[in-house]
């Protein structure tokens, strides 16, 4: 089952309101976060996390409603809202938890430049409209998953 993606960056924000000593989730970073968590998500249990489409945006993997809607606070950390928001399981939560713990430890400008040296990202035109495909970001992150 897909989930809102809203919701989804929502959660991530909240996770590093708690999680992240006072540092706040900036826009660019959540992008390149919801491209990592949709990766593994569709390697491990074969089905999106969330239905919408990743694009191959010149600074990274970007998500455009996502980005829309926290756009107006710029540069600026990002606040979670109040939410009532659950998984359907807790794999899901596990490694929704595991993917945010691994990759939030590294700066906006560093996953930037780790996804321009992966595939996905690579092999797509850059550009507004150009869509990572699922089935590249399956293959590729299948290879990352630890069995």
């Amino acid at each position: 089952m897909a989930y809102n993606v809203i919701e989804i960056a929502n959660e991530l924000v909240k996770l590093a309101a708690e999680n992240g000593g006072g540092d706040l989730l900036t826009n660019m970073k959540l992008q390149k976060l919801l491209y990592y968590e949709q990766g593994f998500h569709l390697a491990y249990f074969n089905t999106p996390l969330f239905a919408e489409s990743i694009e191959a945006w010149q600074y990274g993997p970007v998500v455009p409603q996502v980005y829309e809607h926290y756009k107006p606070s710029g540069r600026a950390g990002l606040e979670p809202t109040p939410s009532d928001f659950k998984f359907g399981n807790k794999i899901e939560k596990a490694l929704f938890d595991e993917v945010y713990r691994v990759y939030s430890a590294y700066s906006a400008i560093g996953l930037m430049e780790m996804t321009h040296a992966e595939t996905p990202w690579r092999t797509t035109n850059v550009g507004v409209g150009n869509i990572i495909s699922h089935d590249k970001m399956k293959v590729f992150f299948r290879k990352r998953l630890k069995k």
